[in-house]
């Protein structure tokens, strides 16, 4: 029997099929599902009432129709989010019932104009919602459908009355999703609210999070480089299964040395547009190719399709390219 422990490397449904749908909609992810990702990945913001709803970003205006709404026009504002001051209307403003008023939109229209078609028709997704959805996709598809959720900017939600860990506890046990072989990976950019979820007893895989530049919102360690260091990556293994690194931080060393500590590497994001891949390779599927002869566990991706051939094609040995072609 195929379970997500035998299926390496494991492929993330970045906030859903993005490359084919708003981010962070059940038609995103029930899309990605399809495709063939092993993980569904929602972004977790709270709403004013505690509810988790999947979003980028606690300023929902670039993936809203907010702004469309006149009812909320008082709402836009200024607040600071790790240090920087955003203005915009913030999730943390709204109740539960009245972002379900909301429809999402594309991100990044300028990138993905196909995506400008589905604006408007798709509401805010709750995390339990999400839930509820894989495990129907896991009944329906015949193999489990994981979630892989990331507490979006721990400390300014605490800083406002609404810290996110109580309430993903409460979804994932209410769900009977808190045990060590739950298709379930939680994953930050901070490092004390990860501390924080395995000293409450959560029980499933932690994944610390790595910029390329800068360091943790919640000053736990002074930036992620240091971070990467066979000396931080033992320290990070203390309380984390694997690192979540940016593509662009990785080399057959890091890989080595994180599995030397005992975590496994999942990497972000791989996507099919020409801006995001490097010169060096001539496609997704070949970038792909790269990070997972380099050992990767899982990748993130928006488009599962591409990264579902790619590893097709690296677990049997076979290569799309012509003779002579460099392979990634």
């Amino acid at each position: 029997m195929t379970t997500l422990l035998t299926r390496s490397p494991l492929i993330i449904a970045h906030r859903g099929a993005s490359g084919y749908r708003p981010e962070h909609t059940l038609a995103g992810y029930e899309l990605a599902a399809r495709l063939g990702a092993d993980y569904l990945e929602p972004d977790l913001v709270s709403t004013r009432d505690g509810v988790l709803v999947a979003r980028h970003e606690p300023e929902i205006g670039e993936t809203t129709d907010v702004a469309q709404h006149p009812e909320f026009a008082g709402r836009r504002t200024v607040r600071e989010i790790d240090g920087v001051a955003r203005t915009g209307w913030f999730a943390g403003d709204f109740s539960l019932d009245e972002l379900r008023t909301l429809r999402a939109v594309e991100r990044i229209p300028a990138i993905r104009p196909r995506n400008t078609r589905f604006d408007g028709q798709f509401p805010i997704p709750t995390f339990d919602e999400i839930l509820a959805l894989a495990g129907r996709l896991t009944e329906e598809l015949g193999r489990p459908i994981g979630v892989y959720p990331e507490t979006k900017h721990p400390s300014y939600h605490a800083s406002i009355g609404l810290p996110l860990e109580p309430l993903l506890l409460r979804s994932l046990r209410d769900f009977g999703l808190d045990r060590p072989d739950a298709p379930v990976f939680v994953q930050s950019f901070e490092v004390n609210n990860l501390r924080e979820l395995r000293a409450a007893g959560l029980s499933v895989p932690l994944v610390q999070l790595l910029s390329a530049s800068g360091g943790p919102a919640d000053n736990a360690v002074s930036d992620y480089q240091r971070m990467t260091t066979p000396e931080g990556l033992a320290r990070v293994a203390r309380y984390a299964s694997a690192i979540g690194p940016d593509k662009s931080m990785l080399d057959a060393a890091l890989v080595d040395d994180a599995h030397a500590a005992g975590l496994a590497v999942h990497p972000y994001t791989f996507r099919a547009e020409p801006q995001f891949i490097p010169l060096a390779h001539p496609d997704a599927v070949a970038e792909i190719h790269h990070y997972l002869q380099l050992g990767v566990d899982a990748i993130f991706t928006d488009n599962t399709d591409a990264a579902v051939f790619a590893r097709a094609e690296f677990v049997s040995g076979t290569w799309p390219y012509p003779e002579g072609a460099p392979k990634a």
